[in-house]
Order: C-alpha cells, then sequence, then structure tokens
C-alpha cells in the first residue's frame, strides 16, 4: 500500500478512536463504575481486539471478492455499501444506551466491541484505501492494515477515555460533546464519494 493510502488508514483510526460509539465511553464507564483508572486500562484491549477483527474481516471481504469480481465491481460495491450506511445513519434515529451503567467481561467486551464496529460500517470506511490503485488485499495486507488502524484507534480512544475520565467527566458529552452519529455519517458519505472517483 501506499504512503498516501497508510496514512488514511492511520487517520481513520484516530477517528473511530474519538468516536465514543466506538467503546472509550464504555472504558470510561468501566472505571468510574469500579472507581479504578485500572479498571478502565483493562477495558481497552478487548475493545481494540473486537474493532480489528471486524475491519480485519471486511478487509479480507474485500480481498475475497477480488479475487473473483473485477477491481470496479468491488470499487463500486464499496460505494453501494457506504453510501447505504451513511444513509442509514443520517435518517434512522440512533439511541444508544447508557454503557457505563453495564458491567461486561473481556469476552463481552470483544463482541460489543466486534458488533459495534460492523454495525458502525468501521470496516467499510477502510474499503477506499485498500482497493485504491487496484491494490489486491491479501491477508498480510489486511491483517497489516487493520493492525495499524486498530492500534491507532485504541491510542486515540485511551488519550480521549483518560482526559474525560480524570478531567472533564461524563456529565461534558451531554452539553459539550459533538454529534458523533452525524459526523459519522458524513465521513461514510465522503468515503463513498472517494472511492468512486479512485482511478
Amino acid at each position: 500500500m501506499s504512503g498516501w493510502s497508510l496514512a488514511g488508514i492511520a487517520a481513520l483510526g484516530a477517528f473511530h478512536g474519538l468516536n465514543p460509539a466506538m467503546g472509550w465511553l464504555l472504558a470510561v464507564g468501566a472505571g468510574l463504575q469500579r472507581g479504578s483508572r485500572r479498571a478502565l486500562a483493562f477495558a481497552l484491549p478487548p475493545i481494540a481486539l473486537g474493532h480489528f477483527a471486524s475491519v480485519g474481516l471486511a478487509l479480507l471481504a474485500a480481498g475475497a471478492l477480488q479475487t473473483v469480481v473485477s477491481d470496479r465491481a468491488v470499487r463500486v460495491g464499496a460505494v453501494a455499501a457506504l453510501a447505504v450506511f451513511a444513509w442509514w445513519r443520517l435518517a434512522v434515529p440512533h439511541r444508544h444506551g447508557r454503557p457505563w451503567a453495564m458491567s461486561m467481561a473481556s469476552h463481552e467486551l470483544a463482541l460489543w466491541s466486534f458488533l459495534m464496529s460492523t454495525a458502525h460500517g468501521a470496516g467499510l470506511m477502510l474499503l477506499p484505501f485498500a482497493v485504491a490503485g487496484h491494490v489486491h488485499v491479501h491477508v498480510h495486507t489486511a491483517a497489516a492494515a487493520a493492525l495499524l488502524h486498530t492500534s491507532v484507534m485504541i491510542a486515540a480512544a485511551a488519550a480521549t477515555a483518560v482526559f474525560v475520565y480524570e478531567v472533564v467527566g461524563v456529565a461534558f458529552l451531554r452539553r459539550g460533546w459533538i454529534n458523533a452519529d452525524r459526523v459519522w455519517a458524513y465521513a461514510l458519505a465522503a468515503g463513498a464519494i472517494a472511492t468512486l472517483f479512485l482511478t
């Protein structure tokens, strides 16, 4: 993959890490519930594992499609999937519960992270970079891209979780946090446009 693709994958990792729906809010909740920074820290690895599995499978699916259909068909499919997800995030109201009130074991956190990342189309957002320049996505390419993306994502999530836990508290989210769902939807739409115009 090119330097631009790697930079894009890393940038999306930071974007995902800042989104409370990707897990840092749940880590803060674990810390607040147990009154422990250690609980916050222990919540992060399973969240990272679930996210890695979700984006990795999306990239592997794109790679598998490239072996049976043309690059253009994969690109058109990625555009359609991103556009549908963008519309869904904008048109359908989404209510996130109070995740900080829940107690989850590590395997449940990993499963929750996998399902949330998949439902939000996290892996789909990497497809413009995965199919750029007619690069075929092999297992090692998908694993490397997912690892880079998830490493940056969990670093951003950890920094945000610690900042919220130590400095601002979750009450800030009610009055000062941006509408992450709307930003997410616009990012999905931008990914669809970027994918459509890749050469």
